[in-house]
């Protein structure tokens, strides 16, 4: 039987913990999971290019092996966390000693991952044991996706640490090996983009996401890992495509349940994080802060988008933000020429609208997964020692809302519990 742990939920969330350039002097702390949400921003964003050659079948599946192979690195990433890169790497060369490494990790994320479903881990068994040197010599789209958007998300850090490192002789090395590997990339469409700099839209668009990385969730609180706007995004992004799993929806449904999570704080840009109590202090306040919100994802974001000749991209941010029916917590699917409706509830769209060709998109699902993020990121914090009133009240509010709420074979509640 299917199953979502406590254990992968916590392990997902363990990379906002995760420093990265630790032996570099930082002017801001950097965390794998937002390292991890960038790069799967931008993966998204080179996807949808290479989705303008390809049937629907073949955007489906090449969206899924873009979503699995970056949360299969992450996951082995996190196991391996004090090895370095350039060891890791040369590890990497030795197939004997890389298969070993490999052996053990898949070990410790059996227990985690298995649950889940039996086809997803055999999926991430064999990303992480094909042979090294055919996955290098013949690498596929999604592979080559995955490492551009890593080298380019890598590369936008590097830049905020290398003023601060002038002093480091390993700095020139490092700034040259980012910049020849995305060179050799040039070929995959939107690769020469990212090269330009930051006159393009493309371009605009993931270093705008990246600035979410310096917005801290909770502001006023003190917490223990503090997480970013950024960072929270990729771990509801992450819960999605768990839940959809485990409710068997369609291809579709599921890549769209991971992009609406990865992007849904993305007009946070303009108001910064608000928390609840303060948006539902007074009358229409709410209301309001969407559509400040709104103006200003359409004026730095959309519509830059449109006039650079990306509408297939705004067009899907639009979908997955629920540009068109008010919210991104609607569930929603698209007729033939593209309407976006909305539905009445959760039964109807998985009961009625689970087919790949009305491009489903879950709603109450997906807001479930940001607030059960901002549980688990509560309880965290008080369980390494840092709490507050706030705290306690937003998990006994969170447990409350949700004790009784079911989405087919998941209890809520009943996740929840597994956290006292």
């Amino acid at each position: 039987m299917q199953s979502l742990r406590k254990s992968l939920l916590q392990f997902v969330f363990s990379g906002s913990s995760m420093r990265r350039w630790n032996d570099k002097l930082r002017p801001v702390e950097l965390y794998e999971v937002d390292k991890q949400a960038h790069k799967m921003i931008t993966a998204f964003l080179l996807y949808q290019l290479q989705c303008r050659k390809l049937g629907e079948e073949e955007r489906l599946t090449l969206g899924r092996q873009v979503i699995e192979g970056g949360l299969f690195d992450y996951f082995y990433r996190l196991v391996i966390t004090d090895i370095k890169p350039p060891i890791f790497y040369r590890i990497k060369e030795n197939q004997e000693q890389y298969s070993q490494l490999t052996a053990w990790v898949l070990a410790e994320l059996e227990p985690r991952v298995r649950p889940l479903s039996e086809e997803f881990w055999q999926r991430l068994v064999d990303y992480h044991t094909r042979p090294v040197r055919e996955a290098a010599e013949h690498p596929a789209t999604a592979d080559r996706i995955l490492r551009a958007a890593h080298l380019y998300a890598s590369k936008w850090e590097f830049n905020l640490i290398r003023p601060l490192n002038y002093f480091d002789e390993e700095l020139r090395d490092i700034d040259a090996s980012f910049t020849e590997q995305l060179q050799a990339m040039r070929d995959l469409d939107g690769v020469g983009e990212l090269l330009a700099g930051t006159g393009n839209a493309l371009v605009r668009t993931a270093n705008l996401c990246g600035q979410l990385r310096f917005q801290i969730r909770w502001s006023q609180t003190p917490r223990i890992p503090e997480t970013s706007v950024l960072g929270h995004m990729f771990v509801v992004a992450a819960y999605a495509y768990f839940l959809s799993l485990m409710l068997g929806t369609c291809e579709a449904r599921r890549l769209n349940n991971f992009f609406c999570g990865l992007f849904h704080d993305l007009p946070e840009l303009l108001t910064r994080d608000i928390i609840t109590p303060v948006k539902r202090s007074v009358e229409q306040l709410a209301a309001i802060i969407h559509q400040c919100e709104e103006e200003e994802l359409q004026r730095r974001v959309l519509v830059p988008l449109a006039e650079a000749g990306y509408e297939d991209i705004r067009d899907r941010l639009s979908y997955y933000l629920g540009v068109d029916v008010g919210s991104e917590f609607k569930e929603t699917i698209r007729d033939a020429s593209g309407t976006t409706h909305a539905l009445s509830s959760f039964d109807e769209l998985h009961q009625d609208c689970n087919a790949n060709r009305l491009d489903p998109k879950d709603g109450k699902l997906v807001k479930v997964c940001d607030t059960l993020t901002a549980f688990i990121e509560a309880h965290s914090s008080i369980y390494n020692g840092i709490s507050s009133p706030d705290l306690y009240e937003a998990m006994a509010r969170i447990r409350s809302e949700y004790r009784l709420m079911t989405f087919g074979s998941l209890n809520v509640g009943t996740l929840l519990a597994d956290f006292d």
